[in-house]
């Protein structure tokens, strides 16, 4: 009970002391925004036990991980800040688990189950936000996947109608509107801006490609680079090739993504048998009885 009581006054007090110190030299955490998080008012200790600790260079693939997924779904502008503050939140949902389990205890009248409940739980949940971050970048991934396609159809249509790329992509991006979400007309948003800011057309591209960050949307971007100058026929014809591999590409995820939910079907299903068994079983056992 003693040990509960010492961990439950060290954790609460170092968070507040940290806290108080140094406050001013990392509010900025505080007003990130950053989708999703829960405990960014409470970050500013769990900031300064990060890099006290030197995680990111004793862990750099970690590191390099969590940076890569936080710029696909935040951008690039101030991606370490948001890795760091993204560790912050798995460092502090660990510190509140394992306080929690502390108090448990000491409720329990010093059982070490609240305690070690608590210590299972700090470790578990940060994996689970780690998976859960993986899990929002594949699914970002496989929209612009399943998006690409439609976009290169209706560029080809355009292109082969007499418009420039500029003028196809603008054209794309505009009949979406300025309010969808949707991640990859997202990005192209963000191309339009940047080349009508003063960025050339093949610079925007190529940050274009570098924030989608996958292999398709390289080659869709390499394939109108490098085919552009040609224009007329060969151009069209590129992008028709690339279209029908994208094609291809679509139909594997929507074979993939039906194969996942009829897997999460199972479980239901099983369940639902378990209880017409149950149902029709029970009555029967009783007759039986009588």
């Amino acid at each position: 009970m003693l040990v509960c009581l010492v961990m439950l006054v060290l954790q609460v007090g170092g968070w507040v002391v940290l806290n108080q110190i140094y406050g001013a030299k990392y509010a900025s955490f505080r007003h990130m925004k950053l989708e999703g998080l829960r405990l960014q008012r409470l970050s500013v200790p769990f900031v300064h036990m990060i890099h006290a600790s030197r995680a990111a260079q004793r862990l750099p693939l970690l590191m390099f991980k969590l940076q890569r997924s936080v710029q696909k779904l935040y951008g690039m502008r101030n991606s370490g800040e948001k890795t760091m503050l993204f560790l912050a939140e798995m460092v502090g949902y660990g510190y509140m688990m394992a306080a929690g389990g502390a108090l448990i205890s000491l409720m329990m009248g010093g059982d070490a189950t609240g305690l070690v409940l608590g210590l299972g739980l700090g470790i578990l949940v940060p994996i689970a936000l780690v998976k859960d971050l993986h899990g929002k970048v594949q699914k970002r991934d496989q929209q612009i996947l399943m998006e690409l396609p439609e976009l290169l159809s209706k560029i080809m249509l355009l292109v082969g109608a007499g418009e420039t790329v500029q003028r196809a992509l603008l054209h794309c991006v505009e009949r979406k509107g300025a309010d969808t979400v949707h991640p990859l007309y997202r990005e192209l948003r963000q191309t339009v801006g940047e080349w009508e800011s003063g960025y050339s057309f093949q610079q925007a591209f190529e940050h274009l490609s570098k924030r989608c960050g996958i292999q398709e949307m390289t080659v869709f971007t390499t394939t109108v680079l490098l085919n552009m100058r040609r224009g007329g026929s060969d151009f069209v014809m590129a992008l028709r090739e690339l279209s029908q591999t994208l094609w291809n590409k679509r139909t594997s995820i929507s074979r993939t993504r039906g194969e996942q939910a009829s897997s999460k079907l199972v479980f239901p299903m099983a369940l639902i048998l378990l209880t017409v068994i149950v149902l029709v079983g029970a009555p029967a056992l009783m007759m039986m009885n009588m």
